[in-house]
C-alpha cells in the first residue's frame, strides 16, 4: 500500500466528520476522555503540523502548534497543505547527487522513514476523524477498505507501553465484525469505553 495514497484516504474520511462539527459547541465530549471536541480538534491540528514538517521539511519540531482560533479552518487548511506537501516530495526527480529515496526525517535527534511517519499519520487521523464523528452525534464508520489496510499497521506500531496512555486496551467484537469495528476494537474504542489520551501532544512528538 502506498503511504500517500493511505494518507490522503484518511484525510478525506476525516474531513467528512470535521465537516459535521457544530461550531458553537466545541466543549461536548468525545470517545477520548480527557478531551472535548475542541481540543480533540486541536489536537488533530497539531498532528497536522508535525506531519507536514516531516514531509516539507525533513524534521519534526518539538513544539506543539499554536491552537488555532478555528480550529475547524484549521484542519482544512493543514491536510490541504500536508497533501501538498507529499505530492511534491512524491514527484520530485531524483538528484543524481544523492540517493533516489527522499531523505528520511527526523524527530528530534532520531530519523524516521517518511513512508512510516505517512502511515502512522493515516492511522491517527482516521481513528481519530471517527472520534469527531461520535463526539458530533453523526457516527460515520471507518470505511471498510481503509481500516483493513490500517489493521496490520496498527497491530505493528502499537505496543504494550502504549496501552492507558494514547489507548485502552483492546475490547471484544462480536464474531463477522467488519474491519472497521475490529480496529477501533484494537485501539480500545468501542460503545461505552474511552480511549484514555493520555498527552496533549501528537504521538510525533515524544
Amino acid at each position: 500500500m502506498n503511504p500517500g495514497e493511505l494518507l490522503e484516504r484518511s484525510l478525506a474520511y476525516a474531513l467528512g466528520g470535521v465537516a459535521a462539527v457544530p461550531r458553537a459547541d466545541l466543549g461536548r465530549p468525545t470517545p477520548c476522555a480527557e478531551w472535548d471536541l475542541g481540543e480533540l480538534l486541536q489536537h488533530l491540528d497539531d498532528s497536522l503540523d508535525a506531519l507536514h514538517e516531516g514531509v516539507a521539511e525533513g524534521r519534526v519540531g518539538l513544539c506543539p502548534a499554536v491552537p488555532a482560533a478555528d480550529p475547524v479552518c484549521a484542519f482544512r487548511a493543514r491536510a490541504g497543505a500536508l497533501l501538498g506537501a507529499w505530492a511534491a516530495v512524491s514527484a520530485a526527480p531524483p538528484d543524481p547527487a544523492v540517493s533516489a529515496a527522499p531523505p528520511a526525517p527526523a524527530l528530534g535527534d532520531r530519523c524516521l522513514d517518511l513512508g512510516l511517519l505517512a502511515a502512522v499519520g493515516a492511522l491517527e487521523i482516521a481513528v481519530h476523524g471517527w472520534d469527531v464523528t461520535q463526539a458530533c452525534g453523526r457516527p460515520r464508520p471507518i470505511p471498510a477498505a481503509l481500516a483493513a489496510d490500517l489493521l496490520p499497521l496498527a497491530a505493528v506500531v502499537v505496543a504494550d507501553a502504549d496501552r492507558g496512555v494514547r489507548f485502552a486496551d483492546p475490547v471484544a467484537v462480536p464474531a463477522g465484525a467488519g474491519p472497521g469495528d475490529v480496529l477501533l476494537a484494537f485501539l480500545g474504542r468501542g460503545p461505552g469505553h474511552d480511549s484514555f489520551p493520555g498527552r496533549r501532544r501528537s504521538v510525533f512528538r515524544e
